[in-house]
Protein backbone atom coordinates (compact mmCIF):
# COMPACT_ATOMS: atom_id res chain seq x y z
CA UNK A 1 0.00 0.00 0.00
CA UNK A 2 2.87 2.33 0.38
CA UNK A 3 3.45 3.27 -3.34
CA UNK A 4 0.71 5.55 -3.24
CA UNK A 5 0.02 9.00 -2.47
CA UNK A 6 -1.70 8.81 1.10
CA UNK A 7 -3.81 11.59 2.62
CA UNK A 8 -5.77 12.27 6.17
CA UNK A 9 -9.47 11.77 5.74
CA UNK A 10 -11.54 11.27 9.11
CA UNK A 11 -10.21 11.05 12.94
CA UNK A 12 -12.41 7.94 13.80
CA UNK A 13 -13.18 7.25 17.90
CA UNK A 14 -13.34 3.49 18.87
CA UNK A 15 -16.93 3.39 20.50
CA UNK A 16 -16.73 -0.37 21.12
CA UNK A 17 -13.67 -1.17 23.52
CA UNK A 18 -10.97 1.80 24.05
CA UNK A 19 -12.74 5.00 23.04
CA UNK A 20 -9.36 5.89 21.15
CA UNK A 21 -8.97 7.70 18.34
CA UNK A 22 -7.97 6.95 14.63
CA UNK A 23 -7.10 8.54 12.01
CA UNK A 24 -8.58 7.67 8.69
CA UNK A 25 -5.79 7.91 5.69
CA UNK A 26 -6.80 7.77 2.10
CA UNK A 27 -5.07 5.54 -0.17
CA UNK A 28 -5.48 7.37 -3.64
CA UNK A 29 -3.55 4.61 -5.68
CA UNK A 30 -6.33 2.35 -4.63
CA UNK A 31 -9.05 4.73 -3.59
CA UNK A 32 -9.95 3.05 -0.07
CA UNK A 33 -9.45 3.97 3.38
CA UNK A 34 -6.55 2.87 5.88
CA UNK A 35 -6.79 3.28 10.11
CA UNK A 36 -3.81 4.37 11.83
CA UNK A 37 -2.07 3.39 13.72
CA UNK A 38 -2.35 0.15 12.82
CA UNK A 39 -2.49 -2.40 16.09
CA UNK A 40 -0.82 -5.60 15.36
CA UNK A 41 -0.60 -8.86 17.44
CA UNK A 42 -1.76 -8.94 21.17
CA UNK A 43 -2.52 -5.41 20.97
CA UNK A 44 -4.71 -6.15 18.06
CA UNK A 45 -5.91 -8.33 19.73
CA UNK A 46 -7.38 -6.91 23.02
CA UNK A 47 -9.59 -4.27 20.72
CA UNK A 48 -11.68 -7.79 20.41
CA UNK A 49 -12.05 -8.44 23.71
CA UNK A 50 -15.60 -6.84 24.58
CA UNK A 51 -18.72 -8.55 25.00
CA UNK A 52 -20.44 -5.53 22.83
CA UNK A 53 -18.65 -7.18 19.74
CA UNK A 54 -21.64 -8.54 18.45
CA UNK A 55 -19.70 -11.12 15.58
CA UNK A 56 -18.42 -13.11 18.37
CA UNK A 57 -21.73 -13.77 20.38
CA UNK A 58 -25.04 -14.72 19.98
CA UNK A 59 -26.50 -12.03 22.14
CA UNK A 60 -30.25 -10.76 22.19
CA UNK A 61 -29.02 -8.38 24.95
CA UNK A 62 -30.25 -5.16 23.61
CA UNK A 63 -32.48 -3.49 20.89
CA UNK A 64 -29.08 -3.17 18.64
CA UNK A 65 -28.34 -7.27 19.39
CA UNK A 66 -31.78 -8.37 18.43
CA UNK A 67 -32.38 -6.16 15.21
CA UNK A 68 -29.01 -7.82 14.29
CA UNK A 69 -29.94 -11.40 15.06
CA UNK A 70 -33.09 -10.85 13.15
CA UNK A 71 -31.55 -9.63 10.55
CA UNK A 72 -29.00 -11.94 10.40
CA UNK A 73 -31.16 -14.92 10.70
CA UNK A 74 -32.57 -13.70 7.23
CA UNK A 75 -28.87 -12.66 5.75
CA UNK A 76 -28.34 -16.62 6.57
CA UNK A 77 -30.63 -18.08 3.87
CA UNK A 78 -29.57 -15.26 1.74
CA UNK A 79 -26.43 -16.27 1.66
CA UNK A 80 -26.81 -19.82 1.26
CA UNK A 81 -28.95 -19.16 -1.92
CA UNK A 82 -26.15 -17.05 -2.90
CA UNK A 83 -23.80 -19.79 -3.14
CA UNK A 84 -26.14 -22.13 -4.34
CA UNK A 85 -26.64 -20.08 -7.49
CA UNK A 86 -23.03 -19.46 -7.74
CA UNK A 87 -22.00 -23.31 -7.86
CA UNK A 88 -24.58 -25.28 -9.30
CA UNK A 89 -22.59 -28.60 -7.30
CA UNK A 90 -22.11 -29.00 -3.92
CA UNK A 91 -18.75 -29.17 -3.04
CA UNK A 92 -16.55 -27.86 -0.59
CA UNK A 93 -16.64 -24.53 1.24
CA UNK A 94 -14.48 -22.30 3.60
CA UNK A 95 -15.86 -19.69 5.30
CA UNK A 96 -13.00 -17.42 6.86
CA UNK A 97 -14.07 -15.35 9.75
CA UNK A 98 -16.44 -17.86 10.70
CA UNK A 99 -17.43 -15.98 13.91
CA UNK A 100 -19.81 -18.22 15.94
CA UNK A 101 -20.59 -20.64 12.77
CA UNK A 102 -23.94 -19.86 11.31
CA UNK A 103 -23.67 -19.96 8.10
CA UNK A 104 -21.24 -22.76 7.60
CA UNK A 105 -23.85 -24.89 9.97
CA UNK A 106 -26.89 -24.06 7.14
CA UNK A 107 -24.38 -24.61 4.63
CA UNK A 108 -23.56 -27.65 6.24
CA UNK A 109 -27.08 -28.82 6.53
CA UNK A 110 -27.95 -28.22 2.55
CA UNK A 111 -25.22 -30.71 1.82
CA UNK A 112 -22.17 -28.65 1.67
CA UNK A 113 -18.35 -29.96 3.10
CA UNK A 114 -18.01 -27.21 5.20
CA UNK A 115 -14.43 -25.47 6.59
CA UNK A 116 -13.60 -22.55 8.86
CA UNK A 117 -11.33 -20.47 10.36
CA UNK A 118 -11.56 -17.95 13.07
CA UNK A 119 -9.38 -16.54 15.45
CA UNK A 120 -11.41 -15.91 17.99
CA UNK A 121 -11.92 -18.00 21.16
CA UNK A 122 -15.12 -17.01 22.10
CA UNK A 123 -16.85 -17.35 18.66
CA UNK A 124 -14.81 -20.85 17.62
CA UNK A 125 -16.19 -22.58 21.11
CA UNK A 126 -19.54 -21.11 20.23
CA UNK A 127 -19.19 -22.56 16.76
CA UNK A 128 -18.19 -25.74 18.13
CA UNK A 129 -21.09 -26.50 20.42
CA UNK A 130 -22.85 -26.13 16.53
CA UNK A 131 -20.37 -28.99 15.35
CA UNK A 132 -18.07 -26.88 12.92
CA UNK A 133 -14.77 -27.90 12.84
CA UNK A 134 -11.95 -25.12 12.18
CA UNK A 135 -8.17 -24.66 10.86
CA UNK A 136 -5.57 -22.75 12.59
CA UNK A 137 -4.50 -20.82 9.40
CA UNK A 138 -4.99 -21.23 5.81
CA UNK A 139 -1.29 -21.71 5.15
CA UNK A 140 -1.90 -25.51 6.46
CA UNK A 141 -4.41 -26.27 3.40
CA UNK A 142 -3.46 -27.46 0.19
CA UNK A 143 -3.84 -25.58 -3.03
CA UNK A 144 -6.86 -25.80 -4.78
CA UNK A 145 -8.95 -27.20 -2.29
CA UNK A 146 -12.09 -25.82 -2.52
CA UNK A 147 -15.17 -24.74 -4.57
CA UNK A 148 -16.80 -21.78 -2.71
CA UNK A 149 -14.70 -19.25 -0.25
CA UNK A 150 -16.71 -16.82 1.87
CA UNK A 151 -15.60 -13.83 4.02
CA UNK A 152 -18.45 -12.36 5.19
CA UNK A 153 -17.66 -9.11 6.83
CA UNK A 154 -13.70 -9.92 7.02
CA UNK A 155 -11.43 -8.89 4.56
CA UNK A 156 -11.41 -5.71 6.27
CA UNK A 157 -9.57 -7.24 9.53
CA UNK A 158 -7.55 -8.93 7.61
CA UNK A 159 -3.18 -7.68 8.29
CA UNK A 160 -2.98 -7.55 4.36
CA UNK A 161 -5.34 -7.53 2.19
CA UNK A 162 -3.24 -7.85 -1.01
CA UNK A 163 -1.49 -11.58 0.66
CA UNK A 164 -4.96 -12.16 2.06
CA UNK A 165 -6.61 -12.56 -1.48
CA UNK A 166 -3.24 -14.53 -3.18
CA UNK A 167 -3.75 -16.87 -0.66
CA UNK A 168 -7.95 -17.05 -1.39
CA UNK A 169 -6.85 -17.91 -4.84
CA UNK A 170 -3.89 -20.70 -3.91
CA UNK A 171 -7.14 -22.66 -2.40
CA UNK A 172 -9.44 -21.76 -4.64
CA UNK A 173 -10.14 -24.81 -7.27
CA UNK A 174 -9.75 -23.66 -11.30
CA UNK A 175 -13.86 -22.37 -11.87
CA UNK A 176 -14.50 -21.74 -8.03
CA UNK A 177 -15.69 -18.80 -6.43
CA UNK A 178 -14.69 -16.06 -3.74
CA UNK A 179 -17.63 -14.11 -1.93
CA UNK A 180 -16.10 -11.26 -0.46
CA UNK A 181 -19.05 -8.55 1.74
CA UNK A 182 -17.60 -5.57 2.95
CA UNK A 183 -19.07 -2.18 4.39
CA UNK A 184 -18.70 0.87 1.49
CA UNK A 185 -17.72 3.72 3.06
CA UNK A 186 -18.95 5.64 -0.06
CA UNK A 187 -22.34 4.82 0.83
CA UNK A 188 -24.88 7.56 1.66
CA UNK A 189 -25.14 6.84 5.26
CA UNK A 190 -21.29 6.64 5.62
CA UNK A 191 -21.77 10.59 4.54
CA UNK A 192 -24.30 11.31 6.36
CA UNK A 193 -22.61 9.36 9.83
CA UNK A 194 -19.43 10.23 9.36
CA UNK A 195 -17.05 10.20 12.24
CA UNK A 196 -19.64 8.54 13.81
CA UNK A 197 -20.43 5.69 10.88
CA UNK A 198 -20.68 2.47 13.46
CA UNK A 199 -19.15 0.48 10.00
CA UNK A 200 -15.82 2.13 10.63
CA UNK A 201 -15.48 0.61 13.68
CA UNK A 202 -11.81 1.47 14.13
CA UNK A 203 -9.30 -0.40 14.86
CA UNK A 204 -11.22 -3.51 14.40
CA UNK A 205 -11.45 -2.94 10.54
CA UNK A 206 -8.38 -1.97 9.61
CA UNK A 207 -9.34 -1.06 5.94
CA UNK A 208 -11.96 1.14 4.28
CA UNK A 209 -13.08 0.03 0.76
CA UNK A 210 -14.40 1.22 -2.44
CA UNK A 211 -15.87 -0.87 -5.17
CA UNK A 212 -12.55 0.65 -7.02
CA UNK A 213 -10.42 -1.00 -4.04
CA UNK A 214 -11.65 -4.29 -4.22
CA UNK A 215 -11.49 -4.38 -8.49
CA UNK A 216 -7.90 -3.27 -8.14
CA UNK A 217 -6.78 -5.54 -5.56
CA UNK A 218 -8.36 -8.23 -7.54
CA UNK A 219 -6.57 -7.97 -10.49
CA UNK A 220 -3.18 -7.72 -8.45
CA UNK A 221 -4.28 -11.19 -7.44
CA UNK A 222 -5.30 -12.65 -10.97
CA UNK A 223 -8.32 -12.77 -9.79
CA UNK A 224 -11.65 -11.54 -11.88
CA UNK A 225 -14.28 -9.24 -9.97
CA UNK A 226 -17.45 -10.64 -12.07
CA UNK A 227 -20.33 -9.27 -10.33
CA UNK A 228 -21.13 -6.96 -7.42
CA UNK A 229 -24.23 -7.23 -5.11
CA UNK A 230 -25.89 -4.92 -2.34
CA UNK A 231 -26.53 -5.77 1.29
CA UNK A 232 -29.32 -3.01 1.82
CA UNK A 233 -30.17 -4.36 5.24
CA UNK A 234 -26.63 -3.28 6.73
CA UNK A 235 -27.83 0.66 5.84
CA UNK A 236 -30.53 -0.09 8.74
CA UNK A 237 -28.97 -1.33 11.51
CA UNK A 238 -25.47 0.30 10.74
CA UNK A 239 -27.41 3.31 10.84
CA UNK A 240 -29.11 2.37 14.16
CA UNK A 241 -25.82 1.86 15.85
CA UNK A 242 -25.20 5.04 14.11
CA UNK A 243 -27.29 7.18 15.99
CA UNK A 244 -26.19 5.63 19.31
CA UNK A 245 -22.68 6.64 18.60
CA UNK A 246 -23.74 10.18 17.59
CA UNK A 247 -26.29 11.09 20.32
CA UNK A 248 -25.85 8.82 22.79
CA UNK A 249 -28.93 6.73 22.33
CA UNK A 250 -30.63 4.66 19.41
CA UNK A 251 -33.15 6.55 17.51
CA UNK A 252 -34.95 3.80 15.80
CA UNK A 253 -37.21 5.96 13.52
CA UNK A 254 -34.20 8.53 12.06
CA UNK A 255 -32.18 5.32 12.13
CA UNK A 256 -34.44 3.83 9.52
CA UNK A 257 -35.02 7.19 7.53
CA UNK A 258 -31.28 7.16 7.12
CA UNK A 259 -31.20 3.59 5.92
CA UNK A 260 -34.45 3.94 3.57
CA UNK A 261 -32.69 6.76 2.05
CA UNK A 262 -29.24 5.24 1.81
CA UNK A 263 -30.60 2.41 0.06
CA UNK A 264 -32.83 4.73 -2.48
CA UNK A 265 -29.82 6.80 -3.33
CA UNK A 266 -28.27 3.16 -3.54
CA UNK A 267 -30.35 1.75 -6.21
CA UNK A 268 -29.18 5.16 -8.50
CA UNK A 269 -25.32 5.11 -7.81
CA UNK A 270 -24.78 1.18 -6.49
CA UNK A 271 -22.60 3.02 -3.60
CA UNK A 272 -25.28 0.53 -0.79
CA UNK A 273 -23.84 0.42 2.62
CA UNK A 274 -22.31 -2.89 2.33
CA UNK A 275 -21.61 -4.82 -0.79
CA UNK A 276 -20.88 -8.72 -2.17
CA UNK A 277 -17.96 -8.73 -4.22
CA UNK A 278 -18.22 -12.37 -6.82
CA UNK A 279 -14.34 -13.02 -7.94
CA UNK A 280 -13.54 -15.69 -9.73
CA UNK A 281 -10.38 -17.79 -10.54
CA UNK A 282 -10.62 -18.77 -13.87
Amino acid sequence: MDNFKNTRFLTVKDYTVSNENFDLIRDEGLDMLFTHPKPEGEQLAAYYESDDYISHTDGKRSLFERVYQFVKSIALKNKLRLVNQLKTRKGAILDIGAGTGDFLTVAKSDGWMVSAVEPSKKARSIAESKGILFTDTTETLPESSFDVITMWHVLEHVPDPKWQLSELKRLLKPGGVIVIAVPNHKSYDAKVYGEFWAAYDVPRHLWHFSKTAIDKLAALANLKLVETLPMPFDAYYVSLLSEKYRSGSMNPIKAFANGLKSNIKARKSGEFSSLIYILRHD
